[in-house]
Parts: C-alpha cells; structure tokens; sequence
C-alpha cells in the first residue's frame, strides 16, 4: 500500500512541478486561452450568433518546440508600398520591411515581413509587422487561406518565428470578413504542424 501512494506521489509530484518549470509551454497554454476569449467575445468575434452558441475552443496541433525558430533577421530598406491582394476587394497598403531567414526540418526558408502602412499612426502599432503564410497543411489541417503570425521589429539582427502562435484569419470564420491573402514569397512547401487548426463549420 506505501508503494502505491508513494507511486502516486510521485506521479502528482512530478506533474506539478514539470507544469510549473515548463513556461514555454504555459506560455503557448495562454496565448491559446486569449485566442478562444476573443473568438468567443460577443462583441469582437467573427462567428455569428449560431456558432458563437456552441463554440468550446479552438483545435490547436501539440504545442511543439520545434517550431519555435530564431531566424537572421535582415532588414530591407528602400522598399515601395503596394497593394497586398485580400478576400474582397479591399486593397490594404504594406511594406515589405525585410526577411527572416531561417532552417526548419533540414531545408533553409526566406519569408519576407511586412508592415502595415495604415497601422503606422496607430499608437503601440508602429513596430508591428505581418507575417502571413500558407503551408502543406493548407486546406488539409489547416485553413486553405493560409495562416498568420503577429511580429514585432527586432532591435537585434535576429527574430523569433514561434509558429505554434500561428492563427487563422477572420475568413476562416466568416466570409464576410476582408483579409490578406499571402503572397506567392510566403508559400512554405513543408508542413507546418503547429497552431491554430482549421475551423470546423
């Protein structure tokens, strides 16, 4: 019987502990947390009122640290505005402002990064950037649309690409909604088994 609890124990013990010395984990465990308030916030969320009634949370693949990459960050200055293409015919003004260059399962991959022109004279927004991108789990796991990530602009000469925070755009969820489209630069042809999985209507 002392075996068993002392079993017990330590199975408890350890789960505790290995929770609480695991911050990247709680970490991402957050970061998903506020992804579900915000799909099922009334106010703010894509979904219409039939959906929102039964939303119980996203679906999110394993939380793995592989897909967690400090990329080069190169900056490219002297870059022109253009019209990135969205759902709709809303034609959003952005700046390719530079790349991250980084090896992911063996293979190298360069993806340019973009800032928003609109989101400059907004306060807390000017060092946002925009990494939107489509992968081989498109349409299979993952929203066919692609997917994005949420940066901001480093103060070193590398960058943190955590793909296990990648999320879906308000399309996935409602068509109503106008997003970007990745550009062809961003296509990534490997699996990336990270984040936000499709939304399942």
């Amino acid at each position: 019987m002392k075996a068993l609890m002392l079993i017990f124990v330590s199975f408890f013990y350890c789960g505790t502990v290995c929770t609480q010395t695991d911050p990247y984990k709680a970490e991402i465990l957050d970061w998903q947390k506020e992804m579900d308030a915000q799909l099922s916030d009334e106010e703010g969320s894509p979904l219409d009122k039939k959906e929102l009634k039964r939303f119980d949370g996203l679906e999110y693949y394993p939380i793995d640290s592989t897909y967690r990459v400090k990329a080069r960050f190169i900056r490219t200055p002297n870059e022109l505005p253009f019209n990135m293409p969205t759902t709709t015919d809303r034609l959003p003004i952005y700046v390719k402002y530079g790349e991250a260059v980084f090896t992911l399962n063996g293979k190298e991959f360069t993806l340019p990064l973009y800032q928003s022109q609109t989101l400059l004279s907004v306060d807390t927004m000017e060092d946002y950037l925009f990494l939107p991108f489509t992968d081989l789990t498109n349409g299979i796991e993952t929203y066919g649309g692609g997917r994005y990530l949420d940066l901001k602009v480093p103060q070193e000469d590398f960058i943190i690409l955590d793909f296990n925070k990648a999320y879906n755009p308000y399309c996935a969820y409602n068509e109503r909604y106008s997003c970007p489209i990745p550009p062809r630069a961003n296509r990534l042809d490997i699996e990336i088994r990270a984040g936000v999985k499709d939304w399942k209507h």
